[in-house]
């Protein structure tokens, strides 16, 4: 009979026969690979499993690789086909390549690359995945270095006049190695899930940062000489005016890359050392809005479908830009996305459309604000409005109005936490009792990032961090908490991705009452966690516990 992983991994005592049984039942029930589901168990770690592949199918395990001479394997094989099947060639001498792979079952790829390598022999070798995405990222920054190095072939002067005339920009953009540059630019934020690129010039140079899971991370750069050219080229794909850098603009760039359309809104502004650029990417291909991957834990989710199945009444998400509101407030709308709803929205901007939902941009320069598309809606028959933000008394006051008539309202404010938007809305000259009749509950919100699954790892937490979120000993699974040690699949960074932590006050008459007699927002907080509010921080303190995020990460956000 022939062996199988499971039997390598008993004979090694990797893994012992009840935790064998517990990730196979896991396994069938989620369909997530054994192997994946071992590791997240932290029964085995990756090194582990892959040492063990390597005993079962007889393939040299390599912990560590360096790229040597390989332009030309690079040049045969597909760039999508080496970034999706994670298969990196690092070696080559006379007709022989070495290529490392992390999965030894996944044959069809294994064959394709034979077939691009035709005329060599292939040698493949087990390698753990983030070392094979730190080489395949390590080749790509050296290829982006290449092109900075054909830009030199571009005189100083060409390029400090390329924003002269836009004549003159149309020629030099057309240049391969400024489009090269921008292109890597572009493409390489997709790879890395960026939500911003900054382009930044100073004195001496230029940088380029990525902004990735809320954090800015320097990536690139170039030296000055190149800072008109790029800006040119961006520009000209955004409809901008090359010619005018004394006033800031707005474009838009509408993209498909890898396979993937992307809406980039861009920005230009005059600073000392030249034009400031940023990108704002929306990938408007992956995007699926649905409570249900939000974040939130059963009981959360429980109490959000049914506030916002009233017929009417106010809902305000608050917390602070890039905390995720706009995304709660499309989950929400998309919930409640039927062909027996009439939902409008007013938004600045309309960040992404979705289907059978009206949606309306805000155009302040021509006066239309979110009080005047508002009242708009309102002649609109609609059962359903979204509201971007609540930013002035007019803007509450016709909130209220259009709730008192029978509609459910969705708005946000920036508030630091759900008690002081009560307080908000006071401080804009909006009555206690107008608040306690028409509001159905405030969320206020933020972003945490989530640990590495590549390199996640178990640490014993010190007194001062358990200290720090209220985190009791016994409350800890086996007496751990989590963190990433970074890798290539995080960018070293020890996080991938991003979820949500909450707190939901909910308008109770115990609510209405602290509301109505004038208290401040501590002490309407107090009443709310009286009556069952979890905070911000009691349910990021959850998510460290389960391992999910960071004690770092929640006491950043809160």
């Amino acid at each position: 009979m022939k062996k199988t992983l499971a039997d390598v991994l008993l004979e090694d005592n990797i893994i012992n026969q009840q935790e064998l049984a517990d990730s196979i039942k896991a396994h069938k029930k989620s369909q997530m690979p054994l192997t994946q589901v071992i590791q997240k168990k932290g029964y085995a770690g990756e090194v582990d499993i892959l040492k063990s592949l390597s005993k079962l199918h007889g393939i040299e395990f390599l912990d560590k690789i360096e790229i040597q001479k390989v332009d030309t394997a690079f040049q045969k094989i597909p760039l999508k086909l080496i970034q999706k099947s994670k298969m990196v060639p690092f070696f080559i001498k006379d007709k022989s390549v070495s290529v490392a792979i992390c999965d030894p079952t996944n044959l069809h790829p294994m064959d394709d690359i034979r077939y691009f390598l035709k005329g060599y022999d292939v040698d493949f070798y087990l390698c753990p995945e983030p070392e094979i995405t730190r080489v395949i990222h390590s080749y790509y920054d050296t290829t982006a270095s290449s092109t900075k190095e054909m830009m030199d072939e571009l005189q100083e002067g060409e390029l400090n006049d390329l924003a002269d005339s836009l004549e003159e920009g149309l020629d030099m953009t057309n240049e391969a190695p400024i489009i090269k540059m921008v292109n890597v630019i572009l493409s390489q934020a997709v790879t890395e899930r960026a939500s911003d690129i900054h382009i930044e010039p100073f004195e001496k140079g230029v940088i380029v940062r990525y902004r990735v899971d809320g954090i800015l991370h320097k990536v690139l750069a170039p030296p000055k000489s190149y800072h008109a050219g790029i800006v040119s080229r961006i520009k000209i794909m955004s409809n901008l005016n090359i010619a005018e850098n004394r006033l800031p603009q707005d474009g838009r760039i509408k993209l498909k890359l890898a396979g993937k359309d992307i809406d980039i809104r861009v920005s230009t502004i005059p600073c000392h050392y030249g034009e400031r650029v940023v990108m704002r990417l929306l990938n408007k291909t992956d995007q699926v809005y649905s409570l249900n991957t939000m974040g939130f834990y059963d009981d959360l989710l429980e109490n959000v479908k049914k506030l916002i199945q009233n017929p009417y009444g106010i809902i305000l998400v608050t917390g602070p830009t890039g905390s995720g509101k706009s995304t709660t407030l499309y989950s929400a709308l998309s919930e409640l996305n039927t062909a027996e709803r009439n939902i409008i929205t007013c938004e600045d901007p309309v960040e992404y459309q979705i289907d059978g939902i009206s949606q309306m941009q805000m155009q302040e320069k021509i006066g239309l604000t979110f009080a005047i598309g508002l009242r708009a809606i309102l002649r609109q028959d609609p059962d359903v409005v979204m509201v971007g933000e609540i930013r002035d008394e007019e803007t509450a006051r016709i909130a209220i109005q259009a709730s008192l008539t029978g509609h459910l309202v969705f708005s946000t404010l920036h508030t630091n936490d759900a008690a002081s938007a009560v307080t908000r809305l006071i401080d804009m000259g909006i009555e206690a009792y107008l608040i306690t009749s028409t509001v159905l509950g405030f969320m206020a919100q933020r972003l945490v990032r989530v640990i590495c699954p590549k390199c996640k790892t178990s640490y014993k937490p010190s007194e001062k961090v358990l200290e720090s979120l209220d985190i009791k000993e016994e409350e800890l699974t086996n007496g751990v908490l989590y963190k990433g040690e970074g890798c290539g699949a995080c960018m070293g960074t020890g996080y991938k991705g991003r979820t949500g932590i909450y707190e939901l006050l909910l308008m109770n008459n115990e609510v209405k009452s602290t509301v109505l007699q004038g208290q401040d927002a501590s002490k309407i907080s107090d009443m709310a966690i009286k009556m069952g509010m979890k905070t911000l921080k009691q349910y990021g303190k959850r998510k460290v516990i389960e391992g999910i995020t960071t004690p770092d990460e929640v006491l950043r956000v809160c």
